[in-house]
């Protein structure tokens, strides 16, 4: 039997001698022993934050982010060793692949996220504040990465996805973590975390591992520090409730277990292709994993003239589901990870039926494959049918984390949401309709109370990643029962392990703080044009004044040839009367590109070429006769990595364009971005 080990303060540990012992979910036999509880944990909180945070801080985003993706394709190369490991934990290989590669995918998309990120160690949130009259004192928040470290409590049922998706966000953020996976599956965690530690990837103390009991962990959290747990509401709710994370406001962020819901839309009725996608989806979410998801679908919102063919069809789906080992060819669906799961599922169905009916499978007997009914963790689907909803309310508080689900009647929409509501909060829930009337009325009436909502139908089904999958760029969490948190959700959930901070002073004080030009601040001028030097050259706050121009109607006459834009305020003086114009005016866009013809050297250079425009307004209307400057600023610089080694070394420089008048106010405003090559190219 092998002992697991703890990877704390930089080395691998096997803690005391009260490890609890592991069980192979199929066989029965003990295969681990758990590391133990005799490890300072305050002292490996230390360490991450003194040794890892100090390396990750001083990264900026764009290295994170390059760090994740070789951290991702690392694990990608070596990704088939850990299938035999997890067909231990129950799981076949279909399940397998949702917490492996879905969890290193989550790594390759969360490493993507740097693009969204400035390259540097902090990131400038929103716009600039104005504070006074003449624009010399203002206010901008920025976020830096918190000086703690990510404290993650997961649950059994993903343990490679669970602290994958995790530790790619605090990562991204500049935050060590420590990782805390429920017991029963940690040895693929630690198989896993092995691999990493090995690769050298990542820097020292930016993860460390507890692969056994995390006794105490909570007690020495600081105000700088984030815990994320993902498991069940009654064990959040004690760990939230810790006197420590409480005295300290240590953020929380709880994704629990939850009664999430699925509804057939009236208009799904069979034949049509919603019905059996809905039949589908149902089946699937009831078999992945042995139901031991945190999305899966508990209660199974039916038209209840509908309810006995959804029954009947239901059931013929789950009749052609196969179990036993999860390493056998034909099996669909393996173990629940432990006996102590099967018998707690058991229990939870015995408080469901007291308010419901038993319509499909037994929870005490299972035809299986390949292995012992009595020996593994084994049990069957079993599906319930509720014919009172609204009496009979266990299944709207109960849930059997298992291959469980009800059937429950609803008559008209405001029915299907006032049920959906009585689950108290949830992570999904997913309506089944060609009527986006229907989709729109139940959308509106319940996203307050769901983390997220899928609509399914024929246009999409082929590509629908389906009720139980959350995606890394989408929040992942819900109100209520479902803990009130969100993980993951792109940009957001990095946000989540930064610290937020208003700063003010005057805009030349905020440039130089953060990097980033602030209209008003001051200025350089310098005789040569800021086309003709490359990226490194370039200083944040050099400003090119271009000659002037003065606009005529033929500019305007011309400009709407050219363009094709013939709308009446620049061609019809006739037609202006009750507008906002007194004549005919000049287009935005001409201006736009008439800034450009003014601030561009020709000449070939380091300009590679136009990358766009992040932001445009037309603030004054421009008249013939009227005379325009422009104010070219360099405003910030973003390196770019090569995608290949033959690649120029370049960048992309944002551009502040302010286009001005004779009265010298602000008719136009920009951002320009422009790839600009770099002098060195090693």
């Amino acid at each position: 039997m092998q002992q697991l080990e703890h990877f704390l303060n930089g080395e691998w540990q096997q803690g005391g001698e009260d490890g609890q012992v592991l069980y192979h979910s199929v066989t029965g036999k003990p295969i681990y022993q758990a590391a133990g509880s005799a490890i300072d944990l305050e002292a490996a909180l230390t360490y991450g934050r003194n040794v890892g945070g100090t390396v990750l801080r001083k990264m900026t985003f764009h290295e994170r982010g390059s760090m994740l993706k070789k951290l991702a394709l690392y694990l990608h190369s070596i990704k088939d060793k850990y299938y035999p490991v997890s067909y231990q934990t129950g799981a076949t290989k279909a399940d397998s692949w949702y917490d492996i590669e879905g969890g290193i995918g989550n790594v390759f998309s969360n490493a993507s996220l740097r693009r969204q990120f400035p390259d540097q160690t902090f990131y400038l949130e929103g716009e600039m504040v104005p504070s006074s009259k003449n624009g010399q004192f203002i206010g901008h928040h920025i976020m830096v990465p918190r000086e703690g470290i990510a404290i993650h409590i997961n649950a059994y049922n993903f343990p490679i996805w669970g602290m994958l998706e995790k530790i790619a966000v605090n990562l991204l953020a500049g935050v060590p973590a420590i990782v805390k996976p429920a017991t029963s599956t940690a040895y693929l965690t630690e198989a896993m975390v092995r691999d990493i530690i090995r690769s050298g990837i990542l820097p020292e103390g930016a993860l460390q591992l507890i692969a056994g009991s995390g006794r105490g962990l909570l007690d020495h959290a600081g105000y700088q520090d984030v815990v994320t747990f993902t498991g069940s509401a009654s064990t959040g709710l004690m760990l939230k409730s810790n006197p420590n994370i409480l005295r300290n406001s240590v953020p929380f962020n709880m994704e629990a277990d939850s009664l999430n819901c699925s509804v057939l839309g009236e208009d799904a009725v069979p034949g049509t292709p919603e019905f059996e996608l809905f039949i589908r989806e149902v089946r699937k979410e009831m078999t992945i994993k042995c139901g031991q998801r945190c999305t899966a679908i508990r209660r199974i919102l039916v038209p209840e003239a509908l309810v006995a063919e959804v029954e009947k069809a239901l059931s013929q789906a789950l009749a052609a589901t196969t179990i036993g080992d999860p390493q056998m060819e034909g099996v669909r669906m393996g173990a629940l990870v432990s006996k102590d799961q099967v018998a707690e599922v058991r229990e939870r169905i015995k408080t469901l039926t007291s308010g419901g009916q038993l319509v499909y499978g037994d929870p005490e007997e299972v035809e299986i494959i390949g292995a012992s009914a009595q020996q593994g963790a084994f049990m069957s689907p079993v599906l319930l049918r509720i014919h009172e909803p609204f009496v009979q309310t266990a299944v709207h508080e109960v849930e059997a984390f298992g291959p469980v689900s009800s059937l429950i009647p609803y008559t008209g929409v405001e029915e299907a949401i006032a049920l959906a509501r009585m689950g108290k909060g949830s992570l999904v829930a997913s309506m089944t309709t060609y009527d986006d009337r229907i989709a729109r009325e139940f959308v509106l009436g319940t996203a307050a109370h769901h983390g997220r909502i899928l609509i399914l139908n024929r246009d999409c089904a082929k590509e629908s990643t389906g009720h139980g999958s959350p995606l890394p760029t989408l929040v992942h969490g819900g109100p209520g029962r479902a803990g009130g948190g969100e993980e993951m959700g792109g940009k957001r959930g990095v946000l989540h392990y930064l610290q937020r901070c208003a700063i003010q002073g005057s805009p030349t004080s905020l440039t130089n703080i953060t990097g980033t030009y602030q209209r008003g601040g001051r200025v350089i001028h310098e005789e040569v044009h800021p086309f003709r030097r490359y990226f490194e050259e370039l200083q944040i706050g050099t400003q090119w004044i271009t000659a002037k121009h003065t606009v005529t109607e033929t500019d305007i006459v011309n400009f709407a040839n050219v363009s094709g834009d013939h709308f009446y305020a620049h061609v019809d003086e006739t037609a202006l009367a009750g507008t906002l114009f007194n004549r005919r005016v000049a287009h935005g866009y001409y201006l736009l590109s008439k800034a450009a013809g003014l601030f561009v050297e020709p000449r070939k250079g380091p300009v590679l070429l136009n990358y766009g425009l992040d932001e445009c307004r037309f603030t004054k209307p421009v008249y013939p006769g009227m005379t325009i400057g422009v104010k070219l600023t360099v405003k910030e610089k973003i390196t770019q990595e090569k995608r290949e080694e033959g690649d120029i070394a370049k960048g992309i420089v944002k551009w502040d364009v302010e286009i001005y008048d004779e009265q010298d106010e602000i008719v136009a405003l920009a951002t320009v971005l422009t790839m600009v090559q770099l002098r060195n190219q090693d």
